[in-house]
């Protein structure tokens, strides 16, 4: 006969459970434990405290044991991650490897992830931009996807909110498309891309440049000194985790808060097997527990449940929890659930010089990475034959050589004595794609992890659409470039498969009707009400905006939602 423990159950009861603590967990943290919850969060990987835990954060290149290189034996050991532009000496331990948690490629895809405390809001590229009206109202005009349930209206005061606390540096440029937020002073364009700005401003009309958004404290508000963070040091070395919390994680700003109000308890190394659902109820009920280490099986019970593993775990875990009445996943009535998976498309890129402004140079860094160009394709009207269109990043620097063909004497003269050759420009583009049905995730039906929960099957790609907009990305960027007098222009055509982005989202998305979509306005699923998704999992399409932003505004708006029908009962 089992040993029933009555007092173990209720040990093991909560009011709220967030699986996953990056940043649309953390945010879903923070609000609930503030509106007085009793808040498990469950997080599949390792302890990560904020300054204790970033071993690598104050080291001097010479202290890396390969110059922050890593060896060619990882790096073969390792084909997907190692594409990720931070996965060096000073940050693998941040991300996950290649052979930690495999998955299947039906089709091509780099899975790029972090598995710890804090997720990859320590490894994010902290570009922040809100959606506008263009991006929602899009499904609906353009004809793709299904209607997006909300509006900007619907949005802006969360925006606002998320904001505030967060940290946001930009400048208020007064663009439809790009609507302006609660920001801290922006980070000025250099000399060369202020001259670019103007000229393609001058010969463009809609066509804009402007200083990059970026979760980082360009000037401290009461609100960040009372999280203990202090102003952005313009490092650069944000991959590391950040001392001074000079650019928003979940680590420096909303798990720290959550646990000040003694509500939150944090348990890692918790691999979510699924969601407990009771069919008697006709609600879930809890969450099934791995843990990573010592593979017990534990379940967690909870009232209300926030799901923020990141989009494609999240699909898994959905996936995952069956039973009779959801036979192929949680929530899963419209058979939406795993499909119209979409990302962003970096597949290009474009360099040049500028012979020009030699007179200066660049002194610093900027943590914001420059320039960023909004969309400007078919805004107010269908103008190409692909639909949606890209946003851009755009920068400048002046570069340093040294002759190296000498010997001896002649030879460490000149390398000490570098000189400054022409500006150095370039541009990426990211597009939005399309969510197709048949660009999906399952689960394999014989395959399984460490801790017996089904391998997942990714089968994503790029189609006729986004090499149409690719073409037109560079055929419109070489001609700016040309516009603006640069010269030895590159076409990059990087071909790098979908997930290097690292901005997957879709497939439990949002919808008026639950007969296409899995959630409704309030990211409440149609057919669980006290299950809640907010991280990229439940984007209806993509926009060309870096999305963690809208994350974080769509979890706070949430809570929000889930708190006050609890209090009505309704929950």
């Amino acid at each position: 006969m089992a040993n029933l423990n009555i007092d173990s159950e209720k040990d093991r009861t909560y009011d709220a459970i967030v699986i996953g603590s990056g940043i649309s967990g953390g945010w879903s943290a923070k609000e609930l434990c503030e509106r007085g919850l009793k808040t498990l969060v469950l997080e599949r990987g390792r302890d990560v405290k904020h300054i204790k835990d970033y071993p690598t954060t104050n080291m001097y290149p010479w202290e890396f044991e390969h110059r922050n290189e890593l060896p060619y034996q990882v790096k073969q050991e390792n084909p997907i991650v190692s594409k990720c532009y931070a996965f060096h000496e000073d940050a693998a331990h941040f991300f996950v490897k290649d052979k930690e948690h495999p998955y299947i490629q039906d089709k091509p895809f780099d899975w790029i992830r972090g598995y710890q405390v804090g997720g990859k809001s320590l490894l994010w590229a902290r570009q922040t931009q809100r959606w506008s009206d263009f991006d929602f109202e899009g499904p609906a005009r353009d004809g793709f996807a299904v209607d997006w349930p909300i509006r900007y209206a619907d949005l802006k005061s969360w925006y606002d909110h998320v904001e505030r606390f967060a940290g946001i540096a930009g400048d208020r440029d007064g663009l439809p498309e790009l609507p302006d937020g609660e920001f801290l002073p922006g980070y000025p364009l250099n000399v060369v891309e202020k001259y670019f700005k103007q000229s393609i401003e001058g010969k463009y009309p809609g066509r804009k440049v402007i200083s990059a958004r970026c979760a980082h404290i360009s000037q401290p508000q009461p609100i960040h000194i009372q999280q203990g963070r202090t102003q952005c040091q313009n490092r650069t070395l944000c991959q590391r985790g950040c001392p001074f919390g000079g650019y928003f994680s979940s680590n420096s700003s909303t798990l720290p808060w959550a646990a000040k109000t003694g509500k939150m308890t944090l348990r890692p190394d918790s691999v979510v097997h699924s969601i407990l659902y009771d069919e008697g109820k006709g609600r879930a009920i809890g969450v099934k527990v791995i843990d990573r280490n010592t593979k017990e099986e534990i379940e967690f019970y909870a009232r209300i449940i926030f799901v923020n593993a990141a989009a494609i775990n999240t699909n898994l875990i959905l996936l995952n929890s069956t039973s009779n009445r959801f036979p192929n996943g949680l929530g899963n009535d419209s058979e939406t659930l795993g499909k119209y998976v979409a990302f962003h498309n970096y597949n290009a890129r474009v360099y040049a010089e500028y012979e020009g402004l030699l007179d200066f140079k660049t002194e610093g860094r900027n943590p914001a990475g420059g320039g960023y160009i909004p969309r400007f394709r078919n805004l107010h009207e269908q103008e190409t034959d692909y639909l949606r269109g890209y946003a851009a990043g755009f920068g400048a620097w002046r570069s340093e050589s040294a002759d190296q063909s000498g010997l001896g004497k002649d030879l460490k003269t000149s390398l000490l004595n570098p000189k400054l050759g022409n500006w150095g420009v370039g541009s990426h583009m990211m597009g939005e794609t399309i969510p197709k049905a048949e660009s999906y995730v399952a689960l394999d039906k014989d395959k399984k992890d460490d801790w017996g929960v089904p391998l997942l099957k990714i089968s994503i790609d790029y189609d006729e659409n986004d090499h149409k907009m690719k073409k037109d990305y560079l055929d419109t960027m070489e001609e700016m470039f040309k516009v603006a007098g640069f010269s030895n222009i590159r076409r990059d055509e990087a071909w790098q498969a979908p997930g290097l982005d690292i901005h997957e989202m879709g497939g439990v998305r949002m919808g008026h009707d639950a007969k296409t979509s899995v959630l409704n306005k309030w990211n409440q699923m149609h057919a669980v009400p006290n299950v809640f998704v907010t991280d990229g999992a439940c984007m209806t399409s993509t926009s060309t905006q870096n999305p963690s932003l809208t994350y974080m505004a769509f979890s706070a708006r949430s809570v929000d939602y889930a708190v006050s029908e609890m209090k009505k009962g309704n929950l």
